[in-house]
């Protein structure tokens, strides 16, 4: 594609050199660098692209996209003695969106698409759109934490949302497969580092607020403008649904130009639900009015399937077909995932990995067993994150459950022992007498099963679908869902 096309898009600033040059491609990682393409130097949070300007015109860049243009020689006009064009911008990580939508002959434009944030339900909401579209007779692209989907193409993910170049290459993908909608978690970090520059959204979905993330955004506050700021950019024909429920749910409508839209089990809104009866095979439900049983458990999960019946029916689907096909659907991997023992207990696997979430699910076990059997908690706090959360997730957890056991989740560099410190020392003495700190993520697990009576609810939290654990930068296969089904099997 011709250099001159390709920056049409961006908010140019200077050009150093000719534009009328072919561009064989476009790279942000100066080692994937090759003849004949074009370098966009992006100012990471561990890295400076500017620093690898030299490294990708020695490998055969011809044209660099930067916020700084490096000091030229006057011998041959650039460091490296070839002829490059350097583009300067205000915001190359801004560019680099724009420039990867141009290329690719912007892919989002083709699609329907809807994007989730929010601390907790991302994942859940995204993935029953993406199913509840494909039941509905569409082809239907999924970008989320447990896997990308092309249509019922697999793809497998390391992040929650991609760089900018896999993300367009993905939608691209989509469109060339005849995909009509797609369906994106949104994460805050890709918002702040604006991953999500040069995609066209037709919705936004906002879950809930709550602590996260605090390693990287330091603040709550920060947390949150990351967020809205997804809805601040929203188009004026896009629709811009929230929970109404959540204390920040609204400040997310504040400035967006889309249309606003509320759903609620407390309050009035466009999409209203209540409860009306939970058993841990699913929960009896009123959505704007019409009775309908999902196959879902916990008022978490029916937030979730509101702010689903919500965005189906802002997308031009009838309301009526809509809860038929809700009705259908079933929890996603590893999240409230079920496993009955013979014994008369339930155990129960879920991704709850913040306080809130760990909060919700507690509660939503709370509301089936109605007093009835004990909760019994398996929880854990990831390693090189938010330290500040550890104790209060213990503190939450003993709260809820009548006995607590602590372990290791994915430890990262950090000390397994250090993290179960910090997250003991949010435990008063009363539940130290209710808890069990025990490293080892298999024995936390038989320990917690062995404990368990009849009508019992044995919850293993923080690692859900996730299938491996992470150790000093190795990642180990470990899978909470197949561990308790290796101790059940050993129980018979």
């Amino acid at each position: 594609m011709e250099l001159k096309k390709l920056i049409h898009t961006l908010d140019v600033l200077e050009v150093v050199g000719t534009d009328d040059v072919k561009i064989a491609g476009i790279q942000s990682d100066s080692r994937k660098v090759e003849d004949g393409f074009l370098f966009v130097a992006v100012r990471g949070t561990a890295v400076d692209g500017h620093a690898y300007i030299d490294g990708a015109i020695a490998k055969g860049a011809v044209a660099v996209v930067c916020e700084e243009i490096p000091s030229l020689s006057e011998e041959n006009g650039n460091p490296s003695g070839r002829n490059v064009i350097f583009i300067r911008v205000k915001d190359s990580a801004d560019a680099l969106g724009k420039l990867v939508s141009t290329w690719y002959d912007n892919p989002s434009d083709k699609l329907t698409l809807v994007g989730v944030t929010g601390t907790n339900g991302k994942t859940t909401i995204a993935t029953l759109l993406y199913e509840m579209f494909r039941k509905m007779g569409h082809k239907v692209g999924l970008l989320s934490t447990v896997c990308n989907y092309i249509d019922g193409e697999a793809i497998p993910t390391d992040h929650t949302t991609p760089d900018p170049i896999t993300l367009h290459s993905l939608m691209a993908r989509m469109v060339e497969a005849g995909c009509e909608y797609a369906f994106m978690e949104v994460s805050s970090h890709s918002i702040d580092q604006k991953r999500i520059s040069g995609l066209l959204f037709d919705g936004g979905i906002f879950t809930n607020l709550t602590r996260d993330h605090l390693d990287y955004h330091k603040t709550v506050e920060n947390y949150l403008k990351a967020k809205k700021k997804f809805f601040d950019d929203l188009p004026a024909d896009a629709f811009a649904l929230t929970n109404a429920d959540d204390k920040s749910g609204l400040v997310m409508l504040q400035n967006t130009a889309a249309k606003k839209l509320t759903y609620s089990l407390r309050t009035l809104a466009d999409f209203k639900g209540k409860i009306l009866e939970s058993h841990f095979e699913g929960t009896e439900m009123i959505i704007n009015g019409r009775e309908v049983v999902v196959h879902f458990v916990g008022r978490f999960n029916a937030y979730n399937l509101l702010a689903v019946y919500g965005a189906a029916v802002s997308l031009g689907k009838d309301p009526e077909e809509t809860l038929i096909v809700l009705s259908t659907l079933h929890s996603v991997s590893g999240r409230f995932e079920t496993i009955q023992s013979p014994k008369g207990y339930t155990a129960i696997v879920d991704y709850a990995h913040t306080p809130d979430a760990l909060t919700n699910v507690l509660n939503g076990i709370d509301e089936v067993l109605n007093g009835r059997g004990r909760i019994i908690t398996v929880v854990g706090a990831g390693g090189n994150r938010d330290k500040g959360k550890r104790p209060i997730m213990a503190k939450e957890a003993a709260s809820r459950s009548e006995r607590l056991i602590l372990t290791s989740d994915n430890p990262r560099d950090e000390d397994p022992l250090d993290i179960l410190k910090d997250m003991e020392a949010g435990l008063d003495d009363e539940a130290r007498t209710r808890t069990l700190s025990i490293a080892d993520r298999r024995e936390a697990i038989r320990t917690a099963v062995a404990l368990a009576h009849p009508g019992d609810v044995v919850l293993i939290a923080g690692k859900g679908h996730e299938d491996y654990q992470e150790i000093k930068g190795v990642k180990h296969h470990f899978d909470d869902r197949e561990v308790v089904r290796e101790v059940l099997n050993q129980q018979h």
